[in-house]
C-alpha cells in the first residue's frame, strides 16, 4: 500500500518490538516457568530453542508482512490461496479478538494492583481489601474499560504518533525499572547464595514435558503467532535489514526476561515465598514479597506500574493487528475512526464475561491462547517458506545480496521450523486434555 505508514527509526522498531514482546507473558510467565522446570536447565533448554527456532520465525512473519504489506486477513490469501488463506486469516483474527477481551482484564489488574500498592501497600492490615476488590468484576471493568478507551486512542493516532512514542516512553522506563530492583535485591542478605544455588543446573531433573515447555516459552515469550509480528513487518521499510533487527529484538526479550527473574527470583527465595505458584504470582507472590522487602511499597508500586505499561504494548499490537487488518480489507469503508469505535465497542462486550468471571480466563486462555499462537507462527512461517517464491523470499530476508547467500535458512524454515511448532502443539493439546 502506497500510503501505508513506516517504522521511523530501527530505534523505535526494536523498542516497540520488545515492549510487544515483553507483556505480562515474558515477566510472569518465565519465573514460574524456571521455577516449576528445572531452574536454570530450563534456562539453557530455553535459550537453545529461541536461538534455532524462535528466532528464524521472527524473520519468517516480519518478511511475510513486509513482502505483502497486509495483515493476517489479506497475507495468508495471498500466499495460500483465496479460500484457505481467507478462512486461516479469520480464524486468528478472531482468535486475537477474543484473547485480547480477557488480556484487558488481566492488565486492568496489573494496573489496579499499582494503584493499590501506591495509595494502601501490601501491609497484613490491607491484604483483605486488596483481595476484595481485585474480585470485585464491575470495579475491574470499570478500569479495563479505561485501558481500552486509551488503547483505541493510541492505535487511532497510527504508528508514527501513537504507538511508536508510548513504546519509546514504556520500554526505557521498564528497563530502568527493572535494574534498579535487581540492584536492591541482589543487596539484600542471602540474595546472591539463593541466586547462584538456582542457577546450578541439574540436568537430571528435566523431563520431556519441560523440554516441550521451554520450546512452547521461546515462542510465547516473542509474541510469535502470525498477528502481532506481520502486523508490524508490514510496517518495515524496504531498506530493513531483517535478521539484523530480529537479532535486536529477540535479545531484547530474552534480555528482559533474565532481568527480570534476576529481580524476582532471588528476593522470592530470600523471603521463602513459592517460586512455583503459577499464572497468580504477579496478584499473590508479589504483593506478599513487597510487603516484606524494605522500601516495598514504593519497589512494588514501581515495578507493577512498569509492568503494566509493557502489558499495555502488548495490548495496542493486538489492537492494531485488528484495526490493521480490517483496514487493509476495506471494511466499514476503511475509515480507521470508524473501525477504531467499532473494535472498541466490541472488545468493550467480549470482556465483561471474563472480568465478571475470571475462571474464564483459564478456559479461554487454553482455547485462544498458547495452543492458537503455536499454529498461527507455523502456518506463517509455511506461507512465507512456501507460499514466497524462493526468490522473494530470499530477497526479504538478505536483500540484493540474496543470491549470494546459502539456501539453507529457507531449508530450515520451510522443513524444520514447522515440523518443530507442529510437534509442540500436538504435545500440548495431549497435556491440556490428559
Amino acid at each position: 500500500m502506497a500510503n501505508r505508514q513506516l517504522f521511523t527509526s530501527r530505534l523505535s522498531l526494536i523498542l516497540t518490538m520488545i515492549g510487544v514482546a515483553v507483556g505480562l507473558g515474558n515477566v510472569w510467565r518465565f519465573p514460574y516457568m524456571m521455577g516449576r522446570y528445572g531452574g536454570s536447565a530450563f534456562l539453557l533448554i530455553y535459550l537453545l530453542f529461541t536461538i534455532l527456532l524462535a528466532f528464524p520465525a521472527v524473520m519468517a512473519e516480519w518478511g511475510l508482512g513486509r513482502a505483502t504489506r497486509q495483515g493476517p486477513l489479506e497475507a495468508f490469501r495471498q500466499t495460500l490461496g483465496a479460500r484457505v488463506g481467507k478462512i486461516i486469516g479469520l480464524m486468528l483474527f478472531v482468535t486475537v479478538l477474543v484473547a485480547d477481551s480477557y488480556y484487558l482484564v488481566v492488565i486492568a489488574n496489573v494496573f489496579f494492583t499499582a494503584g493499590f500498592s501506591a495509595f494502601y501497600g501490601f501491609g497484613s492490615e490491607q491484604m483483605p481489601l486488596f483481595s476484595t476488590q481485585l474480585s470485585n468484576g464491575w470495579l475491574q471493568f470499570a478500569v479495563a474499560v479505561v485501558i481500552l478507551a486509551l488503547s483505541c486512542f493510541v492505535i487511532y493516532k497510527g504508528l508514527n504518533k501513537g504507538i511508536e512514542p508510548v513504546s519509546r516512553l514504556a520500554v526505557p522506563f521498564f528497563l530502568v525499572v527493572i535494574v534498579y530492583l535487581i540492584f536492591h535485591a541482589l543487596n539484600l542478605d542471602g540474595a546472591a547464595a539463593q541466586l547462584m544455588a538456582f542457577l546450578k543446573p541439574n540436568f537430571s531433573a528435566l523431563e520431556s514435558s519441560h523440554v516441550f515447555a521451554a520450546m512452547g516459552q521461546a515462542f510465547f515469550s516473542l509474541s510469535l503467532g502470525g498477528t502481532f509480528l506481520l502486523i508490524y513487518g508490514s510496517y518495515l521499510p524496504d531498506s530493513e535489514d531483517i535478521p539484523r533487527s530480529a537479532m535486536w529484538m529477540v535479545g531484547g526479550d530474552v534480555g528482559a526476561a533474565l532481568l527480570t527473574s534476576l529481580f524476582i527470583v532471588p528476593t522470592i527465595l530470600v523471603f521463602g515465598l513459592d517460586m512455583t505458584s503459577g499464572p497468580q504470582l504477579i496478584f499473590t507472590t508479589v504483593p506478599n514479597l513487597f510487603a516484606q522487602m524494605p522500601l516495598g511499597r514504593v519497589l512494588g508500586t514501581c515495578f507493577l506500574l512498569a509492568l503494566g505499561m509493557v502489558a499495555f504494548l502488548s495490548n495496542i499490537a493486538a489492537l492494531e493487528v485488528l484495526a490493521g487488518s480490517m483496514q487493509d480489507v476495506g471494511w466499514f469503508g476503511g475509515s480507521r475512526r470508524r473501525i477504531v469505535y467499532i473494535l472498541g465497542a466490541v472488545e468493550c462486550l467480549l470482556m465483561l464475561p471474563s472480568a465478571l468471571d475470571p475462571n474464564l480466563i483459564g478456559t479461554l486462555d487454553l482455547i485462544f491462547g498458547s495452543g492458537m499462537q503455536v499454529f498461527g507462527s507455523a502456518i506463517t512461517v509455511i506461507a512465507f517458506a512456501w507460499g514466497l517464491s524462493r526468490v522473494d523470499a530470499f530477497r526479504q530476508l538478505f536483500g540484493e545480496a540474496a543470491h549470494q547467500r546459502s539456501s539453507f535458512l529457507i531449508w530450515w524454515l520451510r522443513w524444520v521450523v514447522p515440523i518443530a511448532l507442529l510437534g509442540v502443539l500436538g504435545m500440548y493439546i495431549y497435556s491440556s486434555l490428559s
